[in-house]
């Protein structure tokens, strides 16, 4: 880690700050989007299923790696931004009033339960914040990949936004204001794939992720949340509501289309203890800032 007394370790971490900001820019404009569209196309879960593995491996590599290198920079910012955060009234108001986000995310599990007992006797299929219909799993196979791919989407997705990320633009600035607005801004521009509403219902995402990171004091809280908030998202809901356990993708490779996603308004999370849903049996996701990186031809009955 670089000493935060030489000199040359500020305009290091800004080089290495706007690099990050380029390339990741880059990456989402000029490919992710593109792309998504192109896996929104498959109708065949043998190239679903391949995509999805590549996702994995690729969302470890990138955010896993990335994380990795910046706590190398600038891992020694870590505890000075937690110490500086900790220190505001907000944090000491949520703490002697836990029961009131507590009461909240009874609230919404309950308000889940019902809306997914609804919407198994609702035509209108599953309402979705985000344009991520084409991600929920369609048999027992993608549910497994779905599975990993939440895990892991909580694991390194955290490590990065809540911890790298942060101590990098603390580390350059000075400013731990700085550090939670570009963490969390980031955090939902990379989910550009999914429209406007996906940039938005992931950017509260990260706000509610960031708050209770500060709050808790320890990067696990935020990566268990996030890890159920796409359990919810990719396995529950599919499981739940479309019964894709029950099909075997070695008999039925072809799928249906994809499920109807009614436009809906996302609600705001409890602070640090919920993501945001646009019904109750909405789906969200956090599937990783970056979208998939499908490859191969246009066929889509592969």
């Amino acid at each position: 880690m670089l000493d935060p007394n030489w000199a040359a370790t500020r305009p290091l971490l800004w080089i290495a700050l706007v690099a990050m900001l380029v390339l990741l820019t880059l990456r989402t404009i000029r490919k992710d989007r593109r792309e998504y569209q192109r896996f929104k196309r498959y109708r065949g879960t043998v190239k679903r299923q391949a995509t999805f593995r590549r996702w994995l491996r690729e969302s470890f590599l990138t955010f896993g790696g990335l994380s990795v290198v910046l706590l190398l920079l600038a891992g020694s910012y870590v505890g000075p931004l937690l110490a500086e955060l900790q220190g505001g009234s907000w944090v000491s108001g949520i703490r002697s009033n836990l029961w009131i986000p507590a009461v909240i995310a009874v609230i919404v599990i309950v308000l889940t339960w019902i809306g997914i007992r609804a919407a198994r006797h609702d035509d209108d299929g599953i309402a979705a914040v985000g344009d991520i219909a084409a991600l929920l799993p369609r048999n027992r196979q993608e549910v497994r990949l779905g599975a990993l791919l939440s895990i892991n989407a909580g694991i390194v997705e955290e490590l990065a936004f809540r911890l790298a990320i942060p101590a990098l633009v603390f580390g350059a600035s000075g400013s731990a204001i700085a550090a939670v607005a570009v963490s969390v801004l980031l955090f939902g521009a990379l989910h550009l794939y999914q429209g406007a509403a996906g940039i938005i219902g992931t950017t509260i995402v990260g706000i509610a992720m960031m708050a209770l990171y500060v709050v808790s004091g320890s990067i696990v809280a935020p990566i268990v949340l996030h890890v159920l908030i796409d359990l919810r998202s990719l396995v529950l809901i599919p499981v739940a509501v479309m019964g894709v356990h029950k099909v075997d993708g070695r008999l039925h490779p072809w799928l249906p289309a994809v499920p109807r996603t009614p436009p809906a308004t996302p609600r705001t999370p409890p602070a640090a203890a919920a993501a945001p849903e646009a019904a109750p049996a909405a789906a969200t996701s956090a599937d990783g800032p970056a979208p998939p990186q499908p490859h191969g031809d246009h066929d889509d009955h592969r």
